[in-house]
């Protein structure tokens, strides 16, 4: 992991990091051999600092985790999601690199701001 403010999530700690986060939860899915993942890595590192506190950020490597990955019918990646208490998603945008600027408005969204 690229942050101290970033958490892998598998599995083995989905339930506990997301389903029952008492905070919003952005998720970036993502894997290794993805160009448009290493793209969008840095900003999703500089909106876990931003964040840091308020919003827990985690990365799902799709090859990782495909139970997950299936589970949320992952097609295309990066695919980033953000989930406000429970398992299913606040907010799915389409597949694909966002701004900094969309993905802080999605958080600022689940958090009522």
């Amino acid at each position: 992991m690229a942050s101290a403010n970033v958490i892998e999530l598998t599995a083995a700690n989905w339930e506990q990091e997301v389903v029952k986060s008492d905070k919003p939860v952005l998720i970036d899915f993502w894997a290794v051999w993805c160009g448009p993942c290493r793209q969008l890595a840095p900003t999703i590192d500089k909106i876990a600092g931003d964040f840091a506190g308020k919003v827990k950020v985690g990365k799902v490597n799709t090859e990782d985790a495909p139970e997950i990955a299936a589970k949320y019918r992952i097609s295309a990646i990066p695919q980033i999601m953000v989930f406000k208490g429970g398992d299913q998603p606040f907010e799915r945008p389409s597949p694909g690199v966002k701004s900094e600027a969309d993905i802080a408005k999605m958080l600022n969204r689940a958090l009522g701001v």
